[in-house]
């Protein structure tokens, strides 16, 4: 009896499971990731060297441009609503809840009390074009940055707050010590300095410690 040959047929894969698959999990990574905040002017941060980073959230962040100009930003929407809810009560603003929105949503603020209604009352992209005049920090009490300053850590109150400062390399030193007397009339004594990474120089106990990292990730 003949033996019967099995047709052979080369092997189907079907790829629509694995597409789709490929889509859940991009459309999540465009769902949960977190876009950092543009800044208000190009800020142009000294170098240095250093083992600590950024952290990631919780932070209030004063910005210095290189013309003296400062701006702020708060990276949680919930203690931001906070706080410029609590300003437009003392200050009477008269906001809006859309300027509030506003407020919560708007990359930073860089205007006096006086002007903060009208800013926030533009559209997004007008404000993205508006030339700042920066927040009032301009003599030794710390101006209206003194104020932000106080409320936010009144809203903080008890809970993780990372100060932050990011001034510009070519920042006059009056500028940044104003910025530093809101700091200091609000006790805040400790922050952290943004600056541009650098690679320790070879030899010292930080570039030893950068290597073996490194060599530990090799497989």
């Amino acid at each position: 009896m003949p033996s019967v040959k099995i047709k052979k047929h080369a092997p189907e894969n079907d790829m629509t499971p694995f597409v789709d698959v490929a889509f859940l999990i991009l459309a999540f990574f465009m769902l949960a990731t977190k876009f950092k905040p543009e800044d208000p002017v190009e800020i142009k941060t000294p170098n240095s060297v250093s083992a600590n980073k950024v952290p990631e959230k919780d932070n209030f962040t004063v910005q210095i441009d290189k013309d003296g100009k400062a701006y702020f930003f708060m990276d949680n929407p919930e203690y931001s609503k906070k706080v410029i809810e609590n300003v437009n009560t003392t200050r009477s603003l008269g906001l809006t809840p859309a300027e509030i929105k506003a407020f919560v949503n708007a990359p930073s603020i860089g205007v006096p009390f006086n002007m903060l209604k009208s800013y926030l009352s533009m559209d997004p992209e007008a404000q993205k074009k508006y030339i700042s005049p920066g927040v009032p920090a301009g003599d030794s009490t710390g101006g209206e940055l003194f104020f932000w300053i106080r409320d936010v850590l009144s809203t903080y109150s008890g809970k993780k707050l990372n100060m932050l400062i990011k001034a510009d390399n070519g920042t006059k030193y009056p500028a940044f010590k104003n910025v530093l007397a809101a700091f200091k009339k609000n006790d805040q004594n400790k922050f952290l300095l943004i600056t541009s990474p650098e690679d320790a120089p070879p030899g010292t106990a930080l570039y030893e410690t950068r290597v073996k990292q490194l060599n530990s990730k090799k497989p």
